[in-house]
């Protein structure tokens, strides 16, 4: 399944910069030295920080893009789900607000727009940004793709739940694409907008990636397999058809689609990633954390537990590889899951 590590984990360990944890000089130096992407990777989940930072960009400090910086990814999909009211007003609001932020900091992040931008977000410094929504209800009519399009946006899933596209995961009726989904593929597929099936029903993702000319992306969910009560999680059948178009899923990192019951730490995510190397091979995992720096469960009580055990997620990606390394994976393949995989997907995607 996986190659020997080209170096094994050694006695060599080095403290990683305001974090608890050590890790090895090996972990370290792969996540330095990749182009990290995190196709689910919130700034914040403070949506009251995140619309002061849209509005008032002075009040993102020094210390919160350090603090970015020092996780180790470089291009984050802060994609967020409109379900209710005004599904098209709130997108439009959200990625003004995106552009918004990103103007009022060109010396720190850039918005990712084709290829290009993917390779150069590593050496820039700076992070990227890929601007998504997890929920295409604001495309009211085919031409809403173009003219979103034209504002930035470069990754849309098509439903969070049932809606004109098709069906959500959540959902019981199971539908497939519609007549006007198969519509909006199309479209997406001309302009090179990626079509994300996350949240999408079992049919609905098999319809879409049968569909789509163009690599399909799960750019956060995990394997039902492993996880049978989630409807999130995507099938076996899903995640060999995704591989056969070239499409990456990106193994999220909330508890509830990682395990059940008892623990859930860190080596039941890197089960998923073998479950995925296994089922498609290891061109077609990446990440898509779905969480921030901070995990869903600050300031919750234990009840509302969505974090797992024993994580820091300011250093998640370091975790992810350090795991990758007991597990043997090579430097080469840790390198596709930490990003590469979707830096493929995605150029293949942006050039259609």
């Amino acid at each position: 399944m996986c190659l020997p590590a080209v170096r094994a984990l050694g006695a060599s360990i080095a403290k990683l910069p305001g974090a608890g944890p050590k890790y090895s000089t090996l972990a370290i130096d792969l996540v330095k030295r990749s182009s990290v992407i995190d196709m689910l990777g919130l700034l914040t989940l403070n949506y009251r920080k995140q619309l002061l930072w849209d509005e008032q960009p002075r009040s993102f400090q020094d210390a919160d893009f350090e603090r970015l910086k020092d996780s180790g990814i470089n291009v984050f999909h802060p994609a967020v789900g409109f379900v209710d009211g005004d599904v098209y007003k709130q997108s439009l609001q959200d990625i003004t607000g995106w552009n918004l932020f990103i103007a009022g900091h060109p010396d720190r992040f850039f918005r990712v727009d084709c290829p290009a931008d993917l390779e150069r977000a590593k050496s820039s410094g700076k992070i990227g940004i890929v601007i998504g929504q997890q929920n295409s209800e604001h495309f009211r009519t085919v031409d809403d793709v173009d003219a979103f399009y034209a504002l930035g946006q470069r990754v849309s899933q098509l439903t969070y739940r049932d809606n004109r596209i098709g069906g959500g995961s959540v959902d019981p009726k199971n539908l497939g694409l519609t007549e006007y989904g198969g519509q909006i593929v199309a479209r997406m597929n001309d302009l090179g907008m990626a079509i994300d099936v996350s949240h999408c029903s079992d049919r609905t993702t098999l319809d879409a990636i049968e569909a789509s000319s163009t690599p399909v992306l799960v750019t956060h969910a995990n394997c039902r397999a492993l996880v049978p009560g989630s409807a999130r999680c995507r099938t076996d059948e899903a995640i060999r058809k995704l591989a056969s178009k070239g499409g990456v899923l990106g193994v999220t990192m909330v508890r509830y689609f990682v395990g059940g019951g008892g623990a859930v730490t860190i080596e039941n995510v890197l089960d998923h990633i073998d479950h995925v190397v296994k089922v498609a091979g290891i061109e077609h995992v990446g990440l898509g954390t779905d969480e921030d720096l901070d995990g869903r469960d600050h300031g919750a009580t234990p009840a509302r537990r969505n974090d797992l055990d024993g994580i820091n997620y300011a250093t998640k990606v370091f975790e992810i590889t350090e795991g990758l390394i007991r597990r043997n994976y090579s430097e080469q393949n840790i390198e596709l899951i930490l990003g590469k995989n979707f830096e493929r997907a995605l150029s293949a995607i942006w050039r259609a």
